[in-house]
């Protein structure tokens, strides 16, 4: 909150920056974006981005969104982020679509998915989509989607951080016979993305364990990645706490549509420790967060999510509290490159990776580094960014 408690609104100009128009571009030194502005009477004036909201003399001007649904107040991630800011400008769009490739999603003996999520804008394929839950009895797939897409302002549940932007669900994870491979997957999702003229950046909150730092493990796939540089990759590093990010997200070091995502904390860890907002996750003994060369950025883990839960009675539909791993930290940063693309669907993928890098806070050493990537995601920042590009700034 900015505090001008002493100075009435009446006696001030606004010049709010939106999606079209509106505000003044600056460049603060990593990339000219968009800043919202107050002009006062002596001629002065502030710009500013990431506020919640401006306390007058005479009141309060809100700069953000809050959705109505209950659960939006425990999503500190969202916070962190600055979604909150970024759904000013944008809460997705039909010109963007996102692809999830993962297990599926929890289907209950009626034959529906998690009730918290859009059903309208989810493209399956046959039953493919159906979590068999052959590995476990909770459906990773559902958690992941929920994340990017659950159902936002409707009164119930979590907020999706895209409320809009159609999504495609491929399960490629658990075994099945009719899982699909990822280089058949991803193109399924491209086809289907090129027919309706969107925009397409895939989820992948998956990974070989110990393949640390490993490139050309599926060359089918990778064939995929380097035949659709517009197509937009964000993959989890890896949980295995080591120097060295898991495959398939090493192939950042290779393409520049490749984003690998490591995980971080908030203000505090699983245990309910105190930890610095940003530090990568590591638990001695547990899992921690690969690192290395390729990382891309950080996104926050251990959040709320969408669940089901597979038992002797059925599936049932419920919300993780402390959805984990590099798999959380991923659909955060992919919703957030799909509101980034959705202010601006003229951009290139490799353009919203580069805007999402530039815009990051920095974490660690100055600058780029191998633990912390460019920094925490800025949903915010690179949204107004975005806006800048589009306006002809540079």
């Amino acid at each position: 909150m900015i505090d001008l408690s002493s100075i009435r609104s009446t006696t001030v100009e606004f010049n709010l920056a939106n999606i079209d128009e509106g505000g003044v571009i600056f460049n603060p030194g990593n990339g000219a974006r968009v800043f919202d502005a107050i002009n006062f009477s002596n001629g002065s004036q502030i710009l500013f981005e990431g506020i919640d909201s401006v306390q007058f003399a005479d009141g309060v001007l809100s700069l953000s969104v809050t959705p109505n649904d209950p659960g939006f107040n425990q999503q500190w991630n969202l916070q962190m982020m600055g979604v909150q800011n970024a759904w000013r400008f944008t809460t997705g769009s039909k010109s963007v679509a996102v692809g999830i490739q993962d297990t599926g999603l929890g289907v209950d003996s009626s034959g529906y998915i998690h009730p918290d999520l859009r059903t309208n804008d989810t493209y399956i394929y046959g039953t493919n989509y159906i979590d068999d839950f052959e590995t476990s009895t909770t459906s990773h797939g559902t958690d992941v989607q929920g994340i990017i897409a659950a159902a936002s302002n409707n009164g119930i549940g979590m907020s999706g951080i895209n409320w809009i932007s159609d999504v495609f669900n491929v399960d490629v994870l658990g075994g099945d016979s009719q899982d699909f491979d990822l280089a058949p997957a991803t193109q399924l999702m491209i086809d289907g993305a090129t027919r309706q003229g969107e925009r397409l950046v895939i989820n992948m909150s998956l990974g070989v364990p110990g393949s640390g730092g490993q490139t050309g493990l599926e060359p089918a796939f990778e064939r995929v990645v380097a035949n659709n540089p517009d197509v937009l990759f964000v993959i989890a590093s890896g949980n295995d706490n080591v120097n060295g990010i898991s495959y398939p997200a090493s192939l950042s070091q290779k393409y520049k549509n490749v984003m690998a995502i490591g995980a971080s904390w908030g203000t505090e860890d699983r245990n309910g420790i105190p930890t610095a907002p940003g530090t990568r996750i590591s638990y001695p003994g547990g899992w921690g967060s690969d690192y290395g060369t390729g990382l891309t950025l950080m996104g926050p883990s251990e959040v709320i999510a969408t669940s089901a839960i597979a038992s002797a009675y059925g599936v049932t539909f419920d919300y993780d509290l402390q959805f984990n791993g590099t798999s959380a930290a991923a659909p955060n940063v992919t919703g957030v490159a799909s509101l980034v693309w959705s202010a601006n669907p003229d951009l290139t993928a490799i353009q919203v990776q580069t805007i999402l890098s530039e815009t990051a806070y920095d974490l660690g050493a100055r600058g780029y580094d191998t633990v912390y990537g460019s920094g925490f995601v800025n949903a915010d920042a690179a949204v107004r960014r975005a806006i800048a590009i589009g306006s002809g700034a540079v």
